[in-house]
């Protein structure tokens, strides 16, 4: 009998660059690989805010940052970092993964949460009406 190899996982790579070249590289170099949208938003500029917060990451060592800035994209110097990022109401907590480099952080707390419907309440449809009530 033949035996199947056990699946090896793939190395990560982003854009051809492994884990290792993107934390070497510096902002401006790892913003040309970007897409369009993150690459205009870092190249016109990121904030005050945004400055001091990526001070934070690379200063901090593993316990969770907390942000309100959902509209940073995710560079490679927050990699393997646990991330607080607030959604309105709490702080969801994110470890940032190499698969999630280009996006913005507000991707991953979402705001909204899933509407889950129960029976129909009195009076809500006509044929409630005349529900026995327990």
């Amino acid at each position: 009998k033949s035996r199947k190899p056990l699946a090896r996982k793939k190395e990560f790579r982003y854009r051809g660059y492994t884990v290792q070249e993107l934390q070497a590289m510096t902002l401006g170099d790892f913003t040309n690989l970007l897409p369009a949208r993150p690459r205009r938003s870092i190249t016109r500029g990121i904030s005050e805010e945004q400055r001091k917060f990526l001070a934070r990451v690379k200063a901090a060592d593993k316990k969770v940052i907390k942000t309100h800035l959902r509209d940073l994209v995710v560079v490679p110097a927050m990699m393997g970092h646990r991330i607080g990022i607030h959604n309105g109401r709490e702080f969801k907590v994110v470890e940032i993964l190499p698969e999630m480099l280009g996006h913005y952080l507000g991707e991953f707390a979402l705001t909204r949460q899933v509407v889950k419907h129960s029976g129909p309440g009195v009076g809500a449809t006509k044929a409630s009406k005349y529900m026995p009530l327990r």
